[in-house]
């Protein structure tokens, strides 16, 4: 290849490329990041599972979640969350259901929900991607459902959480929230330990 014709090849890929980079431009120039005393408002699906290690998730496996989140900033890039999370998980081994036995037997699935605190630990906060490590706890209700439609109760208790994520804001407010969790589930007799992965959105409302 010539010479004049790789310059051609360049100013043919800028030429290209510009209209990405002005839009790019132009969303970060709108992107108005959150300050203190501000509250994002978010919601998350994702992905959950059970280790073997408990009594519950040595029988059930993993499944879907659903997460709504609340996240005050606060001073010196720290923040405090409330956290309403549901979570399914299905069952390891298929059950058949036996007659004798209509309220334990042939269970498809067990349904968990997560009401709690976090406090997060922000880093990166007057950029467009705010990074974050979180710690977290609250209740946990537990409750399943057979084959033939029956609900069972294996027991509500508590639980405590880890994890990190990152917002990186789009345009505005308004941010992708992804993050990835470990949370220990503390039931009567049981300890089980779930893991998390969840992306969302996340709205910071302006006052």
């Amino acid at each position: 290849m010539s010479r004049s014709g790789g310059w051609w090849m360049v100013v043919m890929a800028v030429m290209a490329l510009a209209p990405a980079v002005a839009v790019s431009a132009r969303a970060a120039g709108s992107i108005v990041l959150p300050r203190p005393g501000q509250v994002g408002v978010g919601a998350q699906g994702g992905w959950g599972t059970l280790l073997k290690s408990g009594d519950l998730g040595g029988t059930f496996g993993n499944g879907p979640t659903l997460a709504f989140r609340l996240r005050y900033r606060m001073r010196y890039e720290r923040a405090l969350g409330l956290s309403f999370e549901g979570e399914r998980f299905e069952i390891r081994v298929p059950e058949a259901r036996d007659p004798a036995d209509s309220l334990l037997s042939g269970r498809t699935h067990v349904n968990a929900i997560l009401s709690g605190l976090e406090f997060y630990q922000l880093f990166g906060t007057r950029t467009r991607t705010t990074k974050m490590v979180m710690v977290g706890a609250g209740l946990v209700q537990i409750s399943g459902r057979t084959l033939n439609n029956e609900t069972f109760f294996p027991g509500d208790g508590s639980y405590v959480s880890v994890g990190a994520g990152v917002e990186r804001f789009l345009i505005r407010s308004w941010a992708l929230d992804f993050s990835t969790r470990y949370v220990a589930l503390f039931l009567p007799d049981d300890r089980n330990h779930d893991l998390q992965v969840a992306l969302g959105l996340i709205f910071y409302a302006s006052y």
